[in-house]
């Protein structure tokens, strides 16, 4: 009797597909970073006020390497879907192992970048003397690991395009449990008499991002979606590379001015004083819990996008992303609204004093108006960049977020003396009025034709 080898079962995202059917995984991945992530300031800031603001200044540092890193991976997101879409899957090995071997090369030039500059980036942003030392010894080692978070980045895009999106919660699970472990042990646990503290910290996270890139690569072979083969690269597609970084390059630099407008207003907060740098970081913690629907949404509504363009279906792509963005903005608003009001409580479990829950609380009032522009500029300009639009959502954003956000934020904070929460309204100033705009794009249908798959 012949044995059958059994092959994957194929994945059809189209029109008809369930948005929750994507996003709901997603969902709870990002939910899952999210809460790991306040862990650990919950952890440190149990540990040490000081080491709460010095890793949220290493952190602002280190999100703006991990945008880089989006280059390769946000173009591999748009192709990958696009070519799923239109059914042209002999070329998907060749994409698979380009954009993994790119930017993990990418990321290793930046992480040993990251390692030997990070100190002096930390002086421009004035990062108080008081946190520096903790500061700098957790970029050193997270940063100098950093590479493993590039290929990760790859990965869990191509899974996610090929309808895997639970692969990356189920590493999310593994990866938050190892982490949170990893932080007790060193914090509060045995191994505290190493005396390591935000080092141990910053090792356990190193570690969980080595487990996080291992699985997906495991999952990877084992869903028998492809497979990585540096054969695939001979002769070298420059064409492939070129049109990955024609994609990527413009999105990453859309990524790229707002993660630097939100360091240079980061940089008007540090002179504030401890309080009002635990208070940003604090709040922006919380927030973080609101865009995890938003942001589940986008990138699902992304997906399926891409799909429906690389089968040239344009209309069906228009009416999806209408329809995922009047559903999302009033559940947004009621859990921005929600989160606002418990904050007064939810601020001790960080160990938070009466004047940081006062400065935090006030950050979060404007970040309810702030996140109906960030759900808006999620969705849209994610799913213009599914359409091969990816131009325009670079230029308005480089406009609004440096010329809106940072001189509102400087205006509010500093010149009214409105403090962490002024600096804020820069920050909502420009992802409101960037929504408009890009709503706009999209109802007037200039994304249409910009498909980067050849029929």
């Amino acid at each position: 009797m012949k044995i059958m080898k059994s092959e994957p079962k194929e994945r059809t995202i189209d029109e008809n597909t369930r948005l929750f059917l994507l996003a709901g995984p997603i969902f709870v991945e990002l939910l899952l970073n999210i809460l790991i992530h306040n862990a650990d300031t919950v952890m440190l800031g149990r540990f040490s006020p000081v080491a709460v603001g010095a890793v949220g200044n290493a952190n602002q540092i280190m999100f703006l390497f991990i945008v880089m890193f989006n280059v390769i991976a946000t173009a591999t997101n748009v192709i990958v879907a696009q070519y799923l879409g239109a059914k042209q899957l002999d070329k998907m090995n060749q994409i698979y192992t380009l954009s993994f071997v790119v930017n993990l090369v990418i990321g290793i030039a930046l992480s040993a970048f990251l390692y030997f500059v990070g100190p002096f980036l930390f002086r421009l942003l004035k990062v108080p003397e008081e946190m520096m030392p903790d500061c700098v010894a957790y970029t050193k080692i997270v940063g100098a690991c950093l590479f493993l978070q590039a290929g990760f980045n790859v990965m869990v895009q191509i899974l996610r395009c090929n309808g895997y999106t639970k692969v990356g919660m189920y590493i999310s699970i593994c990866v938050n449990l190892l982490n949170i472990l990893g932080n007790w042990l060193f914090l509060y646990g045995p191994w505290k008499v190493l005396g390591l503290g935000v080092k141990g910290a910053a090792i356990s996270t190193s570690f969980a991002r080595v487990v996080a890139l291992a699985a997906a690569i495991i999952i990877f072979y084992i869903l028998k979606i492809g497979k990585l083969s540096l054969k695939t690269l001979r002769p070298f597609p420059f064409n492939l590379l070129w049109k990955e970084l024609k994609i990527g390059l413009p999105t990453a630099g859309e990524n790229m001015a707002y993660s630097l407008a939100q360091t240079i207003l980061f940089s008007f907060i540090n002179p504030m004083g401890a309080a009002a740098v635990n208070a940003k970081v604090m709040a922006q913690s919380l927030m973080n819990l609101n865009v995890a629907f938003s942001n589940s949404v986008a990138m699902s509504t992304q997906i399926i996008t891409g799909h429906l363009i690389g089968a040239e279906k344009e209309d069906a792509a228009y009416r999806r992303v209408m329809r995922s963005l009047l559903m999302t903005l009033p559940v947004t608003l009621v859990l921005a609204s929600t989160n606002c009001f418990l904050s007064p409580w939810s601020l001790k479990l960080f160990g938070a004093d009466a004047e940081v829950i006062r400065l935090a609380r006030q950050v979060m009032i404007v970040g309810i108006f702030m996140e109906l522009g960030r759900t808006t500029n999620l969705i849209v300009v994610g799913s213009l960049k599914a359409a091969g639009d990816y131009i325009f959502p670079v230029v308005i954003g480089m406009i609004s977020m440096w010329i809106i956000g940072i001189s509102v934020g400087y205006t509010g904070g500093v010149i009214f003396g409105l403090g962490a929460a002024g600096v804020f309204m820069g920050t909502m100033a420009d992802e409101c009025i960037r929504g408009f705009i890009v709503v706009g794009r999209w109802i007037g249908g200039k994304w249409r034709n910009k498909s980067v798959v050849e029929k």
